[in-house]
C-alpha cells in the first residue's frame, strides 16, 4: 500500500475505534500483547536479518538499540500489558462547571484521531506507540527507519492479528513501507489525515519536521542532559548517579551529556570521576567513557580535549562532556545556553542550591539526587511513552494517555437560550 492509502485506511478504521468502550480497547491490548507473544520467533528472525544488515553501518551501542531479545520480547508484551491496566482517559470528565442558568459544561477527553509517529531504530517503540494509541481511542500510522524495517513489519503484523483477533480493524494500525525520506514528508504534509505527528529521533529529523510539518508536530526533542555536582554534593551518590546516567545506556535521549563540577568540588570529585568512569570500568572489561575536558578540567584529570560542539552534542555514546563551573548560578547559566529541555540534575546537600536549581531550569523534567535516566513512561506510571516531548504546548516530558487525548465540551441544558 501507498503511505497515503495506510492513511486512508487509518482514518476510515478509527471510528470503529473511538465508539469502542474501555473493556474493548482492553480487550484489544491482552489480545495484541498475546500475539506479540506468540510470534516471538517471527520478530526475532526479523530483527536478526535487521542486525547483521547495520552491522559495520551503525555503532555498536546503536545495535544494542536495534536488538531484541527473548526478555525485551516479553518487555514489549507486558508493556502493552501495563497500559491496558491503566485508566482510559477517554471520556473522563477533566472539569465540570454549573452555571447560574443550569447549564452543566463539562470539560471531556477524547481521542485525537490519527496519530502519525515518524522514528527510527528502535523496534519496541513500535508496540509501545501502537499500544498507546489504542488504549487513548487513536488509530496509529508508523514510520520506522530502514535499519529496523524488518523487525517493525513482523511486529505490526501481530499487533494487527491482535486487533483482528479482539473484533477491530487492521487498519488501525498501519507501517509505512516507503522508508525514504518522502513518506517522511507526505506524513508531515497529510492535512486532513494525521492530527498529529510525534517525530522520534535525533535533532536532523526534529528539525525537519519542525521546519517542514504542515499538521500539527510535538516535538520529542534531544536530550543534551546535565548533571550539576554542587560543593555540597554526597561525593558517593554523585559518582553513583554521575555513572548511571552515563553509562547504564548511553544510547537512549535520556543519558547524561555533560557534567558540570563546582569548582570548590572538582578538585577531588575529578580524579574520583576519572577512576569510576575511565579506570574501573575498563578494568571489569566494561567499556570505558571518554571525558572530554574543558581547559579547567583538563588541568586536574587526563582527557579529550573538549572541541567546540561537544557542549552541544547529544553524543548517544561513552563520551561525557565535563565543564568546571563557579557554582549554582554558572550551571543555571550554562544549561540555558546549552541544553535541550528534556532532563536535568542537581546532586547537591544545600537545600537553597537545590531550590534555586528547580526552580530557574526550564527543562521537562528536574531532578534532585537521582539520575536523568528516570525520564522514562514507565518510570513516571505512564505504563511506556510515546516519546519525551520537551515544547510546552500541549504535552510535556514524558507523553503516555493523556497527552494523547484533546478534549471537547459537553454542554447540557433543558431549553437554555441566550
Amino acid at each position: 500500500m501507498t503511505t497515503r492509502e495506510i492513511l486512508q485506511t487509518a482514518r476510515a478504521s478509527w471510528p470503529r475505534l473511538a465508539a469502542a468502550d474501555a473493556a474493548a480497547k482492553n480487550a484489544a491490548l491482552e489480545a495484541m500483547a498475546a500475539r506479540l507473544l506468540a510470534g516471538e520467533a517471527d520478530i526475532l528472525a526479523a530483527n536478526e536479518l535487521d542486525v547483521a544488515a547495520a552491522r559495520g553501518h551503525i555503532s555498536d551501542v546503536m545495535i544494542d538499540r536495534l536488538r531484541l531479545t527473548p526478555d525485551r520480547v516479553r518487555g514489549m508484551a507486558d508493556g502493552i500489558r501495563q497500559v491496558a491496566a491503566l485508566g482510559d482517559p477517554v471520556g473522563r470528565v477533566i472539569r465540570r462547571v454549573e452555571r447560574p442558568n443550569g447549564l452543566v459544561i463539562e470539560k471531556t477527553g477524547v481521542p485525537l484521531g490519527v496519530i502519525a509517529i515518524i522514528y527510527e531504530s528502535r523496534p519496541n517503540v513500535t508496540s509501545d506507540a501502537a499500544a498507546l494509541c489504542i488504549k487513548s481511542g487513536n488509530a496509529c500510522v508508523l514510520r520506522g527507519g530502514k535499519e529496523a524495517f524488518r523487525s517493525a513489519s513482523a511486529i505490526v503484523r501481530a499487533l494487527r492479528a491482535g486487533l483482528e483477533d479482539a473484533g477491530l480493524p487492521a487498519g488501525l494500525v498501519g507501517l509505512v513501507e516507503d522508508t525514504s525520506r518522502a513518506s517522511a514528508v507526505e506524513l508531515m504534509t497529510a492535512v486532513g489525515l494525521v492530527d498529529l505527528l510525534i517525530p522520534r529521533g535525533g535533532a536532523g529529523l526534529i528539525r525537519a519536521c519542525v521546519e517542514q510539518a504542515k499538521v500539527p508536530c510535538i516535538q520529542t526533542g534531544t536530550g543534551i542532559c546535565h548533571v550539576y555536582v554542587d560543593e555540597s554534593a554526597d561525593p558517593g551518590m554523585a559518582l553513583d548517579i554521575v555513572e548511571n546516567a552515563k553509562a547504564s545506556r548511553p544510547s537512549v535521549c535520556n543519558a547524561e551529556e555533560v557534567c558540570l563540577v563546582h569548582r570548590g568540588a572538582a578538585a577531588q570529585f575529578l580524579p574520583a570521576l576519572k577512576k569510576r568512569l575511565v579506570d574501573d570500568r575498563a578494568a571489569r572489561g566494561e567499556v570505558p567513557v571518554e571525558l572530554r575536558l574543558d581547559a579547567e578540567a583538563a588541568q586536574i584529570i587526563p582527557g579529550t580535549p573538549a572541541g567546540e560542539r561537544d557542549f552541544d552534542t547529544e553524543f548517544l555514546d561513552y563520551i561525557l562532556a565535563v565543564k568546571v563551573v563557579d557554582g549554582v548560578e554558572a550551571a543555571i547559566e550554562h544549561i540555558a545556553r546549552h541544553g535541550t529541555g528534556h532532563s536535568d540534575a542537581i546532586v547537591a546537600r544545600d537545600e537553597a542550591a537545590q531550590r534555586r536549581f528547580v526552580q530557574a531550569v526550564d527543562s521537562a523534567a528536574v531532578y534532585v539526587n537521582a539520575s536523568t535516566r528516570f525520564t522514562d513512561g514507565g518510570e513516571f506510571g505512564l505504563g511506556c511513552e510515546m516519546g519525551i516531548s520537551t515544547q510546552k504546548l500541549h504535552a510535556r516530558g514524558p507523553m503516555g494517555l493523556e497527552e494523547l487525548t484533546t478534549y471537547k465540551y459537553v454542554v447540557r441544558g433543558n431549553g437554555q437560550i441566550r
